[in-house]
């Protein structure tokens, strides 16, 4: 039988994070981070009438005509800020991971490009200088959305601050101190980044829209979807169809993380597509006259371009640094970017 994601509260940790429940709450998260490499925080601080007004203004978004759209598109930035336009975004061959999957926990393997839009916006301080400018450049503003930056800085730098909670509860789980890795992530290239998948186009039962995949950041958040279809699997190769809860947000381990607990965390795999769960809540949505593009409430938070990922000091010796060398956290971004073909490899 499936089993979603531990729920963690860290209303504890937010009001006394010295205190011993909040450092049981933070040994437990770290505990369910080891295992399953996903988690479901339920924080004082989610607002789900501000995820509903993301969702409404990015549904309208993505409705627009294709050629509206290619205004805020920027292939010259890796598209790493504003719009990527469907079947852009290639999947990694990850066929020897999911070849070694139970067959009850099979996953969808990739045929080729994604067919999801998506719209990068950065949250929080930019670096004054960067060896990586592609990953730092300046927001795209789409036309006709005069109230756009106040809905995604609001919602955005909500999510950033439940990322950093959890960073905070990390460190101190592993007895680290508490802003060891929140250091890392100062002025990082965090992103608020919306998926948009049409129903009405890719509504078949089965349709893929994100490929199996790792994200190669350091933790990845979402709030509510209104279309189910996120799968997740577990360190133990069990896969889990994500339901999140009202006023919760779901948690995936990235690459990032998993280089600086040196594996002890390792970057979870997943997926989006089309289940029996998401065709119902297409049916509904069509009786109801609502919109029919799945919007994912995700961000991004990584470690800042200029610093340095490595091994932590409780988990660095030599096989680990074998495994995960140090390396610029942009330089590890920009190999990651070319394997996704959102960046060309540099000549």
């Amino acid at each position: 039988m499936e089993t979603g994601p531990a729920i963690i509260d860290v209303a504890r940790f937010l009001a006394n994070p010295e205190s011993a429940e909040a450092l049981e709450d933070c040994k437990n998260l770290v505990k369910t981070l080891q295992e399953t490499s996903c988690l479901v925080i339920k924080s004082p601080l989610v607002d789900e009438a501000q995820n509903s007004e993301f969702l409404d203004m990015m549904e309208q978004y993505y409705e627009q005509p294709t050629e509206v759209l290619m205004k805020d598109v920027h292939p010259e930035w890796s598209y790493q800020l504003g719009a990527t336009p469907e079947f852009t975004e290639e999947p990694r061959d990850h066929s020897e991971v999911i070849k070694a999957l139970k067959p009850q926990y099979a996953a969808h393997a990739p045929r080729g490009a994604d067919p999801k839009w998506r719209f990068f916006w950065r949250i929080g301080e930019r670096p004054a200088e960067t060896e990586f400018p592609e990953l730092n450049c300046p927001p795209v503003i789409p036309e006709k959305f005069p109230h756009w930056k106040n809905v995604m800085d609001t919602w955005g730098s909500k999510m950033l601050s439940s990322i950093e909670t959890v960073a905070e509860m990390v460190a101190t789980g592993y007895g680290l101190p508490r802003d060891t890795i929140t250091k890392m992530m100062k002025n990082g290239p965090h992103l608020l980044a919306p998926t948009g998948s049409d129903l009405k186009r890719f509504g078949n039962l089965d349709q893929i829209f994100a490929g199996f995949h790792y994200d190669f950041n350091l933790l990845t958040i979402h709030g509510k979807s209104r279309y189910p279809g996120l799968y997740i699997w577990l360190r133990d190769g069990t896969r889990v169809l994500v339901k999140v809860p009202a006023g919760c947000l779901l948690l995936q381990a990235g690459k990032q993380l998993e280089w600086v607990t040196g594996g002890d965390i390792l970057a979870g795999f997943h997926e989006v597509v089309v289940t029996k769960e998401t065709v119902d809540a297409v049916e509904r949505a069509k009786a109801e006259g609502r919109s029919l593009w799945r919007i994912s409430s995700t961000l991004f938070g990584h470690v800042a371009s200029d610093q340095y990922l490595r091994p932590l000091p409780p988990f660095e010796n030599q096989e680990t640094l074998n495994k995960y060398p140090v390396k610029l956290a942009g330089k590890q971004s920009e190999e990651e970017l070319q394997m996704i073909a959102l960046q060309k490899k540099q000549e």
